[in-house]
């Protein structure tokens, strides 16, 4: 069985590299829609796949890129001094921010999350089914467990800003999903 929570942030970013002269060149934002489906082959004993309130990581996880600036780690030198200077929230990620690369590099993350989630619950094999970016209305990108392929870089890569990392109320679980610590007691959402 499936079961999918739908998160948002707004976000800024510049897709160097894409078709579109406007999307390669400008800094511009979105108000994006991430759907992140779980499947598990039984039900808890609450007849659920898991607890949304067991997904307390992954909202702070989207809520780091939420009115943040998403920085492409190949940018110039000086542009990232620029992004710094002037954004208190911003995301240095190792790869280019478009909605592909949000879904990929969101997957990795959560999918990493889900794994080192404590059940308690007598819950199934709980795993991630996938991760669905809505960039706008019209137009989404969506990984699943067999894009994993396409990943070339470690949780290392994606650096949050201190200004993001201040508004952490568990100022130490990014530090513990780098060390593979298991996330107990998670509290509602």
């Amino acid at each position: 069985m499936n079961i999918t929570k739908i998160f948002r942030f707004e976000g800024a970013h510049i897709v160097r590299g894409c078709s579109s002269v406007r999307c390669r060149e400008n800094i511009h934002g979105h108000s994006y829609r991430v759907e992140v489906s779980l499947e598990s082959d039984r039900l808890d004993n609450g007849f659920m796949v898991m607890d949304f309130s067991l997904l307390s990581k992954v909202k702070v996880l989207i809520d780091s890129f939420d009115h943040s600036y998403s920085v492409w780690d190949k940018e110039s030198e000086e542009f990232m001094q620029m992004v710094d200077t002037f954004n208190k929230r911003h995301v240095t990620m190792p790869i280019s921010p478009s909605a592909e690369g949000y879904s990929l590099l969101l997957f990795y993350v959560i999918d990493r999350i889900i794994k080192n989630t404590s059940f308690a619950n007598n819950e199934g094999h709980v795993q991630l089914f996938s991760v669905k970016v809505h960039e706008t209305e019209t137009g989404s990108a969506t990984c699943f467990a067999k894009d994993m392929e396409m990943v070339f870089f470690d949780l290392n890569d994606l650096k949050f800003s201190e200004g993001i990392q201040k508004e952490w109320k568990t100022p130490t679980w990014w530090h513990d999903l780098l060390q593979n610590k298991v996330f107990e007691n998670e509290k509602p959402i």
